[in-house]
C-alpha cells in the first residue's frame, strides 16, 4: 500500500482505522493529507439524508492530527423543493429510530466515530490538535462570556446602589 505522505506511520494508522471499521457502516477514503471516514446517518425522516464525514488531517513529522466533522444534510421537501446544508467543525449528536413495524431499532452517535479514530491514533502514539475552527469558536465564546459577565457586574453595581 503506497502512502501518499511517504510515511510508514501514516500507513499503519490508516491500516488500523481500516481494520476497526471493517464490517461497519463506515467507509474510508484516503485524501492528500490524511483520510475521510464517512457514514450515512440512520434514523432520518423520509426525504432527509444525512452523511457524516470525519476528516482527519495527519501531520506525520509531529505525529499529530486534526479531526473535523463535516455533516451534509439533504432535505427533499414537497412540491419539488430541496435544500442542502453543510456544517463543519465539531458535531456531537445522537439519533434513534425504529422501523415502521417496530422490529428494528437503529441509532447513531457522532462520538462513536471520534472514539474509533482516537483509539487507533492513541495506540500508535499520535496526538490530536484542535482544528482552527474549533479554536476560533472557543475564543469567541470566551469573549462573549467576558462581555456577559461585565454586563452583569455593571447592572449589579447600578441597581444595588
Amino acid at each position: 500500500m503506497t502512502d501518499p505522505l511517504g510515511n510508514s506511520g501514516t500507513t499503519s494508522l490508516y491500516a488500523r482505522v481500516e481494520a476497526a471499521t471493517e464490517g461497519t457502516a463506515y467507509r474510508l477514503r484516503r485524501t492528500g493529507r490524511g483520510f475521510d471516514m464517512t457514514v450515512d446517518v440512520p434514523g432520518q425522516s423520509r426525504g432527509v439524508t444525512k452523511v457524516h464525514t470525519y476528516r482527519v488531517e495527519l501531520h506525520p513529522r509531529d505525529k499529530t492530527f486534526t479531526m473535523t466533522d463535516i455533516v451534509r444534510t439533504h432535505d427533499r421537501g414537497g412540491f419539488g423543493t430541496s435544500s442542502r446544508t453543510v456544517e463543519r467543525g465539531r458535531a456531537r449528536y445522537r439519533t434513534w429510530s425504529r422501523s415502521l413495524d417496530g422490529s428494528e431499532r437503529t441509532s447513531f452517535s457522532s462520538a462513536d466515530g471520534h472514539r474509533l479514530i482516537r483509539g487507533a491514533t492513541e495506540a500508535l502514539g499520535w496526538r490530536e490538535l484542535r482544528p482552527g475552527s474549533e479554536k476560533l469558536g472557543l475564543v469567541f465564546g470566551a469573549i462573549g462570556g467576558a462581555i456577559a459577565l461585565g454586563t452583569l457586574i455593571a447592572l449589579g453595581v447600578v441597581f444595588l446602589r
